[in-house]
């Protein structure tokens, strides 16, 4: 049998075959149903999160997503990213004429016809976005949302040196890795953990003999890791948010008010000004941002009224109303669900499925918002200090 990627380890009476595999690669997938044919191995571990496992084997999944809970949940820019790292994966895929994950669907199918017990060895990858997110700061989460979702306006062809590098990597890892070059601690949430966390998950399979079906960027990480114990619950941890943002959020609308309330007593007029100021900065720009949407007008007309007001409190914003309005005028019916995977390919379809046009509302509604606070608050001051003196 071709040894090639695959690296063998014996430790504490279990045998551990760990398959380096190429997510874009054809052969791989071969080369997965070929090694747990003639190993007969008792657990099968596949670099997979339920959820990924759910999208590879329910079709239907898009089909059951209820928008209104994912805006009530917040998770409306985590979805986008999601989809935003799909339209990359289909795009490799229908050039190079791949299906990206083959190789995992060749480990789940393999497992089942020898018998092996399946085990679903990667960290859910909303926790592991989740720990991304909260070791970033307000620049870095800009930028990597900035970088996550220009994937899906990008439309050059992937080099022949690019995929020979992408074979060597996790699809995820492949789209952020320049991200990670200018930001380092993101390389502990984003890989090591996630070594770690697949280590002990092998380590933990029943039966003596286990294949792991991996991304070959991982099985150094892994090779190293599994002669080690992790603790599995503390690597899905969510961290705590800093008390830093919480304190800035709401000392931002408590100065503001402050400002116009002593304006107002020592200068009506001035007041007014700052009053309309504020209103017109935070009011437009979210309204701009829910019209490069396309959002309905109601959803504009909801953005311009309510982003004045959600932006003195750190609880709302502006483009969770803009979304629900969206979603109730212009609502996804199951065709838009099904047709979601292959929309997310093109910027047309993104912006055309009423899926995604709801959730590029919320966030352009939310960042038109945010750069209004910013604009509209610092006019605020600058009347301040013109009218009063």
């Amino acid at each position: 049998m071709e040894e090639n990627n695959i690296t063998r380890i014996d430790l504490d009476d279990k045998q551990y075959i760990l398959i380096g595999t190429a997510h874009v690669s054809k052969q791989s997938a071969e080369q997965v149903k070929q090694v747990i044919e003639e190993e007969q191995p008792d657990s099968v571990c596949v670099e997979l999160d339920d959820q990924r496992y759910q999208s590879i084997t329910n079709k239907s999944k898009w089909k059951e997503m209820d928008i209104f809970q994912v805006i009530k949940e917040k998770k409306a820019t985590l979805l986008l990213m999601n989809l935003a790292i799909s339209s990359f994966q289909r795009r490799v895929a229908k050039q190079f004429g791949i299906n990206p994950g083959q190789e995992m669907i060749q480990g789940i199918e393999s497992a089942e016809e020898v018998g092996a017990e399946l085990v679903l060895a990667d960290r859910n990858i909303q926790i592991t976005f989740n720990r991304i997110w909260r070791n970033l700061g307000w620049k870095g989460k800009a930028l990597l949302l900035t970088q996550v979702i220009a994937g899906i306006f990008s439309k050059e062809t992937i080099s022949e040196e690019e995929l020979e590098k992408m074979k060597s990597q996790d699809m995820i890892d492949s789209m952020l890795e320049d991200f990670t070059e200018n930001f380092p601690r993101l390389k502990e949430p984003l890989i090591d953990e996630r070594d770690q966390y697949l280590a002990q998950k092998i380590k933990n399979a029943p039966g003596e003999k286990i294949v792991a079906v991996l991304g070959a960027a991982h099985v150094p990480g892994i090779t190293k890791e599994i002669q080690k114990d992790h603790d599995l619950e503390q690597l899905t941890k969510i961290p705590p948010k800093s008390n830093v943002p919480k304190v800035i959020g709401w000392s931002i609308p408590v100065i503001i008010l402050s400002i116009i309330i002593y304006t107002f007593l020592a200068n009506p007029s001035a007041g007014w000004q700052q009053t309309v100021s504020w209103i017109l900065w935070n009011g437009s720009l979210s309204a701009i941002g829910t019209a490069l949407a396309f959002g309905h007008p109601l959803a504009i007309l909801t953005a311009f009224v309510l982003a004045p007001l959600t932006s003195l409190n750190p609880l709302l914003a502006a483009g969770w109303f803009a979304g629900f309005v969206q979603a109730y005028m212009r609502r996804p019916n199951v065709n838009d669900f099904e047709k979601l995977a292959e929309d997310v390919f093109s910027v047309k379809g993104f912006w055309n499925n009423k899926v995604t046009r709801v959730l590029l509302v919320i966030v352009l509604a939310n960042l038109g918002s945010s750069l209004g606070t910013i604009v509209g608050g610092a006019d605020v001051i600058r009347l301040f200090f013109q009218n009063i003196s």
